[in-house]
Protein backbone atom coordinates (compact mmCIF):
# COMPACT_ATOMS: atom_id res chain seq x y z
CA UNK A 1 0.00 0.00 0.00
CA UNK A 2 1.49 3.39 -0.93
CA UNK A 3 2.23 5.66 2.22
CA UNK A 4 2.04 9.34 1.35
CA UNK A 5 5.18 11.03 2.88
CA UNK A 6 4.66 12.74 6.67
CA UNK A 7 4.81 16.83 6.20
CA UNK A 8 8.16 16.72 7.29
CA UNK A 9 9.56 15.04 4.24
CA UNK A 10 7.47 17.49 2.14
CA UNK A 11 10.38 20.36 1.92
CA UNK A 12 13.29 20.54 -0.57
CA UNK A 13 15.65 22.88 1.08
CA UNK A 14 14.45 23.37 4.75
CA UNK A 15 16.67 24.65 6.99
CA UNK A 16 18.12 21.51 8.75
CA UNK A 17 18.84 22.37 12.52
CA UNK A 18 22.68 23.37 13.43
CA UNK A 19 23.48 20.24 14.97
CA UNK A 20 22.39 18.21 11.87
CA UNK A 21 24.27 20.01 9.56
CA UNK A 22 27.09 19.64 11.19
CA UNK A 23 26.80 16.07 11.60
CA UNK A 24 25.58 15.31 7.88
CA UNK A 25 29.25 15.50 6.59
CA UNK A 26 31.38 14.30 9.42
CA UNK A 27 28.54 11.08 9.54
CA UNK A 28 29.50 11.23 5.96
CA UNK A 29 33.43 10.36 6.52
CA UNK A 30 32.70 8.03 9.53
CA UNK A 31 30.87 6.10 7.01
CA UNK A 32 33.69 6.23 4.55
CA UNK A 33 36.13 4.59 7.37
CA UNK A 34 33.63 2.00 8.55
CA UNK A 35 33.13 0.91 4.73
CA UNK A 36 37.02 0.64 4.16
CA UNK A 37 37.12 -1.79 7.39
CA UNK A 38 34.45 -3.45 6.31
CA UNK A 39 35.83 -3.99 2.86
CA UNK A 40 39.27 -5.05 4.72
CA UNK A 41 37.50 -7.48 6.93
CA UNK A 42 36.10 -9.13 3.96
CA UNK A 43 39.10 -9.79 2.46
CA UNK A 44 40.98 -11.24 5.48
CA UNK A 45 37.93 -13.33 6.70
CA UNK A 46 36.61 -16.25 5.02
CA UNK A 47 35.23 -19.54 5.48
CA UNK A 48 38.88 -20.97 5.00
CA UNK A 49 40.89 -19.67 7.90
CA UNK A 50 44.34 -18.06 7.04
CA UNK A 51 46.86 -16.13 8.64
CA UNK A 52 46.92 -12.78 8.34
CA UNK A 53 50.61 -12.84 7.04
CA UNK A 54 49.42 -14.91 4.48
CA UNK A 55 46.46 -12.92 3.51
CA UNK A 56 48.95 -9.92 3.28
CA UNK A 57 51.56 -11.65 1.27
CA UNK A 58 48.33 -13.16 -1.07
CA UNK A 59 47.30 -9.54 -1.24
CA UNK A 60 50.57 -7.95 -2.26
CA UNK A 61 52.21 -10.85 -4.24
CA UNK A 62 50.97 -12.67 -7.81
CA UNK A 63 52.69 -15.99 -6.23
CA UNK A 64 52.06 -18.33 -3.00
CA UNK A 65 49.89 -20.88 -1.32
CA UNK A 66 47.16 -18.68 -0.84
CA UNK A 67 47.30 -16.40 -3.27
CA UNK A 68 44.60 -17.48 -5.58
CA UNK A 69 42.00 -17.54 -2.41
CA UNK A 70 42.86 -13.76 -1.93
CA UNK A 71 43.15 -12.23 -5.08
CA UNK A 72 40.55 -14.28 -7.54
CA UNK A 73 38.04 -14.96 -4.89
CA UNK A 74 38.41 -12.55 -2.26
CA UNK A 75 38.76 -9.70 -3.45
CA UNK A 76 36.51 -10.05 -6.71
CA UNK A 77 33.87 -10.98 -3.89
CA UNK A 78 34.54 -7.88 -2.13
CA UNK A 79 34.55 -5.44 -5.25
CA UNK A 80 31.00 -7.43 -6.48
CA UNK A 81 29.86 -6.45 -2.59
CA UNK A 82 30.80 -2.88 -3.04
CA UNK A 83 29.44 -2.44 -6.45
CA UNK A 84 26.50 -4.63 -5.43
CA UNK A 85 25.94 -2.79 -1.96
CA UNK A 86 25.50 0.75 -3.22
CA UNK A 87 23.52 -0.02 -6.67
CA UNK A 88 20.93 -1.95 -3.78
CA UNK A 89 20.79 0.92 -1.32
CA UNK A 90 20.71 3.70 -4.10
CA UNK A 91 17.88 2.13 -5.95
CA UNK A 92 16.02 1.80 -2.58
CA UNK A 93 16.32 4.83 -2.02
CA UNK A 94 14.94 6.69 -5.34
CA UNK A 95 12.30 3.79 -5.46
CA UNK A 96 11.24 5.48 -1.74
CA UNK A 97 11.58 8.85 -2.88
CA UNK A 98 9.43 8.07 -6.67
CA UNK A 99 6.66 6.22 -4.84
CA UNK A 100 6.70 8.47 -1.74
CA UNK A 101 6.90 5.61 0.67
CA UNK A 102 9.22 5.09 3.03
CA UNK A 103 8.94 1.20 3.18
CA UNK A 104 9.17 0.51 -0.42
CA UNK A 105 12.27 -1.56 -2.02
CA UNK A 106 13.29 -2.83 -5.31
CA UNK A 107 10.75 -5.20 -5.48
CA UNK A 108 8.05 -3.23 -4.93
CA UNK A 109 7.98 -2.40 -8.82
CA UNK A 110 8.31 -5.84 -9.78
CA UNK A 111 12.26 -5.73 -11.11
CA UNK A 112 13.36 -8.96 -9.22
CA UNK A 113 10.37 -10.86 -10.09
CA UNK A 114 10.95 -10.03 -13.69
CA UNK A 115 15.16 -10.86 -13.43
CA UNK A 116 14.44 -14.12 -11.80
CA UNK A 117 11.48 -15.07 -14.18
CA UNK A 118 14.01 -14.43 -16.99
CA UNK A 119 16.77 -16.77 -15.07
CA UNK A 120 14.25 -19.27 -14.89
CA UNK A 121 13.69 -19.10 -18.52
CA UNK A 122 16.75 -19.46 -19.57
CA UNK A 123 17.91 -22.34 -17.40
CA UNK A 124 14.52 -24.07 -19.00
CA UNK A 125 14.02 -23.60 -22.23
CA UNK A 126 17.57 -22.42 -23.59
CA UNK A 127 19.88 -24.76 -21.39
CA UNK A 128 21.80 -21.79 -19.77
CA UNK A 129 24.01 -23.20 -16.72
CA UNK A 130 27.13 -20.17 -16.26
CA UNK A 131 26.63 -17.31 -13.98
CA UNK A 132 27.93 -15.03 -17.06
CA UNK A 133 24.71 -16.13 -18.97
CA UNK A 134 22.20 -15.60 -15.64
CA UNK A 135 23.70 -11.82 -15.76
CA UNK A 136 22.23 -11.13 -19.30
CA UNK A 137 18.83 -12.72 -18.93
CA UNK A 138 18.44 -11.36 -15.10
CA UNK A 139 19.50 -7.98 -16.41
CA UNK A 140 17.37 -8.35 -19.88
CA UNK A 141 14.36 -9.54 -17.63
CA UNK A 142 14.80 -6.62 -14.87
CA UNK A 143 14.41 -3.89 -17.99
CA UNK A 144 11.96 -5.48 -19.73
CA UNK A 145 9.70 -5.24 -16.41
CA UNK A 146 10.85 -1.56 -15.47
CA UNK A 147 9.53 -0.78 -19.06
CA UNK A 148 6.64 -2.40 -18.85
CA UNK A 149 5.77 -1.20 -15.71
CA UNK A 150 6.02 2.49 -16.78
CA UNK A 151 4.14 1.43 -19.57
CA UNK A 152 1.28 0.32 -17.16
CA UNK A 153 1.31 2.77 -14.70
CA UNK A 154 0.83 5.67 -17.29
CA UNK A 155 4.00 6.82 -19.03
CA UNK A 156 3.93 10.32 -19.15
CA UNK A 157 0.84 10.10 -17.15
CA UNK A 158 2.16 8.07 -14.44
CA UNK A 159 1.77 8.73 -10.74
CA UNK A 160 3.10 6.66 -7.40
CA UNK A 161 0.11 4.75 -7.00
CA UNK A 162 -0.33 3.85 -10.58
CA UNK A 163 3.89 2.69 -10.63
CA UNK A 164 3.22 0.37 -7.52
CA UNK A 165 -0.20 -0.98 -8.35
CA UNK A 166 1.51 -2.33 -11.55
CA UNK A 167 4.84 -3.15 -10.17
CA UNK A 168 3.00 -5.36 -7.68
CA UNK A 169 0.55 -7.23 -10.46
CA UNK A 170 3.09 -8.02 -12.24
CA UNK A 171 5.01 -9.06 -9.98
CA UNK A 172 2.45 -11.31 -9.03
CA UNK A 173 2.02 -12.90 -12.33
CA UNK A 174 5.58 -12.93 -12.71
CA UNK A 175 6.22 -15.46 -9.89
CA UNK A 176 2.99 -17.49 -10.65
CA UNK A 177 5.07 -18.11 -13.56
CA UNK A 178 8.82 -19.07 -11.57
CA UNK A 179 6.88 -21.23 -9.48
CA UNK A 180 5.04 -23.06 -12.03
CA UNK A 181 8.24 -23.36 -14.16
CA UNK A 182 10.28 -24.86 -11.11
CA UNK A 183 7.63 -27.21 -9.75
CA UNK A 184 7.40 -28.78 -13.47
CA UNK A 185 11.40 -28.98 -14.46
CA UNK A 186 13.42 -30.12 -11.39
CA UNK A 187 16.59 -29.33 -13.16
CA UNK A 188 15.40 -25.77 -13.10
CA UNK A 189 14.29 -25.70 -9.92
CA UNK A 190 17.74 -27.61 -8.75
CA UNK A 191 19.89 -24.63 -10.63
CA UNK A 192 17.53 -22.15 -9.60
CA UNK A 193 17.83 -22.63 -5.80
CA UNK A 194 21.75 -21.36 -5.39
CA UNK A 195 20.67 -18.14 -7.55
CA UNK A 196 17.68 -17.15 -5.80
CA UNK A 197 18.81 -17.17 -2.14
CA UNK A 198 21.28 -13.97 -3.23
CA UNK A 199 25.15 -14.83 -3.11
CA UNK A 200 28.21 -13.42 -3.51
CA UNK A 201 30.65 -16.44 -3.63
CA UNK A 202 30.47 -16.77 -7.63
CA UNK A 203 32.21 -13.41 -8.07
CA UNK A 204 34.37 -13.07 -10.85
CA UNK A 205 36.75 -10.51 -12.32
CA UNK A 206 34.07 -11.42 -15.56
CA UNK A 207 30.84 -11.04 -14.11
CA UNK A 208 32.40 -7.57 -12.36
CA UNK A 209 33.35 -6.19 -16.06
CA UNK A 210 30.09 -7.32 -17.43
CA UNK A 211 27.74 -5.30 -14.94
CA UNK A 212 30.19 -2.63 -13.50
CA UNK A 213 29.31 -0.12 -16.78
CA UNK A 214 25.51 -0.34 -15.99
CA UNK A 215 26.16 0.00 -12.33
CA UNK A 216 28.20 3.33 -12.81
CA UNK A 217 25.62 4.59 -14.97
CA UNK A 218 22.77 4.16 -12.63
CA UNK A 219 24.80 5.83 -9.89
CA UNK A 220 25.59 9.06 -11.68
CA UNK A 221 21.71 9.09 -13.00
CA UNK A 222 20.38 8.62 -9.51
CA UNK A 223 22.88 10.89 -7.74
CA UNK A 224 21.82 13.39 -10.35
CA UNK A 225 17.90 13.22 -9.61
CA UNK A 226 18.13 14.22 -5.71
CA UNK A 227 16.77 17.60 -6.14
CA UNK A 228 14.31 17.05 -9.09
CA UNK A 229 13.02 14.51 -6.44
CA UNK A 230 13.24 16.36 -3.32
CA UNK A 231 11.35 18.97 -5.28
CA UNK A 232 8.48 16.34 -6.51
CA UNK A 233 8.58 15.05 -2.00
CA UNK A 234 7.27 18.34 -1.98
CA UNK A 235 3.88 17.53 -4.33
CA UNK A 236 3.16 17.81 -7.50
CA UNK A 237 2.12 21.65 -8.28
CA UNK A 238 4.50 22.69 -5.77
CA UNK A 239 7.30 20.56 -7.91
CA UNK A 240 6.05 21.83 -10.90
CA UNK A 241 6.11 25.62 -9.59
CA UNK A 242 9.81 25.03 -8.62
CA UNK A 243 10.38 23.69 -12.38
CA UNK A 244 10.50 20.25 -11.93
CA UNK A 245 9.74 18.10 -14.85
CA UNK A 246 7.70 15.68 -13.54
CA UNK A 247 7.41 13.09 -16.56
CA UNK A 248 11.11 13.60 -17.19
CA UNK A 249 12.05 12.58 -13.78
CA UNK A 250 9.54 9.71 -12.80
CA UNK A 251 11.17 8.06 -15.99
CA UNK A 252 14.42 8.42 -15.49
CA UNK A 253 14.27 7.40 -12.23
CA UNK A 254 12.56 4.21 -13.06
CA UNK A 255 15.35 4.47 -15.40
CA UNK A 256 18.17 4.68 -12.51
CA UNK A 257 16.31 1.85 -10.32
CA UNK A 258 15.92 -0.53 -12.86
CA UNK A 259 19.57 -0.43 -14.35
CA UNK A 260 20.63 -0.71 -10.35
CA UNK A 261 18.79 -3.52 -9.41
CA UNK A 262 18.57 -5.45 -12.88
CA UNK A 263 22.44 -5.44 -12.53
CA UNK A 264 22.65 -5.92 -9.39
CA UNK A 265 19.96 -8.75 -9.12
CA UNK A 266 21.84 -10.13 -11.96
CA UNK A 267 24.94 -10.35 -10.76
CA UNK A 268 23.78 -11.72 -7.26
CA UNK A 269 20.48 -12.99 -7.15
CA UNK A 270 17.36 -11.35 -5.33
CA UNK A 271 18.68 -9.58 -2.09
CA UNK A 272 16.25 -8.56 0.13
CA UNK A 273 16.09 -5.57 2.57
CA UNK A 274 19.22 -3.89 1.79
CA UNK A 275 17.29 -1.53 -0.83
CA UNK A 276 14.75 -1.47 1.95
CA UNK A 277 16.44 -0.49 5.25
CA UNK A 278 19.63 1.37 4.68
CA UNK A 279 17.92 4.77 3.13
CA UNK A 280 15.19 4.07 5.96
CA UNK A 281 17.64 4.25 8.53
CA UNK A 282 19.79 7.05 6.84
CA UNK A 283 16.91 9.19 6.50
CA UNK A 284 16.32 9.15 10.22
CA UNK A 285 19.60 10.99 10.76
CA UNK A 286 19.82 12.69 7.90
CA UNK A 287 16.18 14.08 6.83
CA UNK A 288 14.13 14.05 4.29
CA UNK A 289 16.92 15.84 1.93
CA UNK A 290 17.84 13.36 -0.67
CA UNK A 291 21.15 15.14 -1.49
CA UNK A 292 22.33 13.54 1.62
CA UNK A 293 20.20 9.95 1.76
CA UNK A 294 21.95 9.59 -1.79
CA UNK A 295 25.36 9.81 -1.17
CA UNK A 296 24.45 7.53 2.54
CA UNK A 297 23.04 5.17 1.15
CA UNK A 298 25.71 4.29 -1.63
CA UNK A 299 28.01 4.02 1.41
CA UNK A 300 26.54 2.50 3.70
CA UNK A 301 24.53 -0.10 1.67
CA UNK A 302 27.95 -1.92 0.98
CA UNK A 303 28.51 -2.08 4.60
CA UNK A 304 25.55 -4.29 5.12
CA UNK A 305 25.99 -6.71 2.15
CA UNK A 306 30.15 -7.37 2.75
CA UNK A 307 29.29 -6.96 6.90
CA UNK A 308 26.59 -9.66 6.07
CA UNK A 309 28.59 -11.57 3.60
CA UNK A 310 31.37 -11.77 6.35
CA UNK A 311 29.09 -13.07 9.00
CA UNK A 312 27.78 -15.73 7.10
CA UNK A 313 31.33 -17.33 6.49
CA UNK A 314 31.91 -17.04 10.09
CA UNK A 315 28.67 -18.67 11.60
CA UNK A 316 28.58 -21.69 9.44
CA UNK A 317 32.42 -22.33 8.78
CA UNK A 318 34.19 -24.14 7.07
CA UNK A 319 30.92 -23.92 4.62
CA UNK A 320 29.15 -20.36 4.72
CA UNK A 321 25.78 -18.94 4.71
CA UNK A 322 24.43 -17.12 1.75
CA UNK A 323 24.25 -13.74 2.17
CA UNK A 324 20.63 -13.59 1.05
CA UNK A 325 19.62 -15.64 4.08
CA UNK A 326 22.10 -13.45 6.48
CA UNK A 327 20.24 -9.90 4.74
CA UNK A 328 16.76 -11.77 5.97
CA UNK A 329 17.43 -12.80 8.60
CA UNK A 330 18.56 -9.50 9.71
CA UNK A 331 16.19 -7.57 7.73
CA UNK A 332 13.23 -9.45 9.45
CA UNK A 333 13.13 -8.10 13.11
CA UNK A 334 14.90 -4.48 11.21
CA UNK A 335 11.53 -4.76 9.05
CA UNK A 336 9.33 -4.73 12.26
CA UNK A 337 11.08 -2.42 14.21
CA UNK A 338 10.97 0.51 11.62
CA UNK A 339 7.09 -0.26 10.80
CA UNK A 340 6.35 -0.20 14.92
CA UNK A 341 8.62 2.82 15.48
CA UNK A 342 6.52 4.81 12.19
CA UNK A 343 3.00 3.69 13.59
CA UNK A 344 4.50 4.70 17.08
CA UNK A 345 5.44 8.11 15.69
CA UNK A 346 2.13 8.98 13.70
CA UNK A 347 0.10 8.54 17.12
Amino acid sequence: MLVDSPPEQRAETAPAPPTRRAIRPLGLLVSLIVLVLVALASIAIGAKSLPMDQVWHGLFHASGTYSDVVVDERISRTVLGLLAGAALGLSGAVLQALTRNPLADPGLLGINAGASAAVVTAITYFGVTSLTGYVWFAFFGASAVGALVWFLGGSRGATPVRLALAGTAISAALYGYLQAVMIMDDAALGKMRFWTVGSLSSASDTTIKQVAPFLAVGMVLALALARPLNAMAMGDDTARALGANLNRTRALSMLAATVLCGAATAACGPIVFVGLMIPHVVRSFTGPDLRWILPYATVLSPVLLLGADVVGRLVARPAELQVGIVTAVLGGPVFIFLVRRRRTAQL
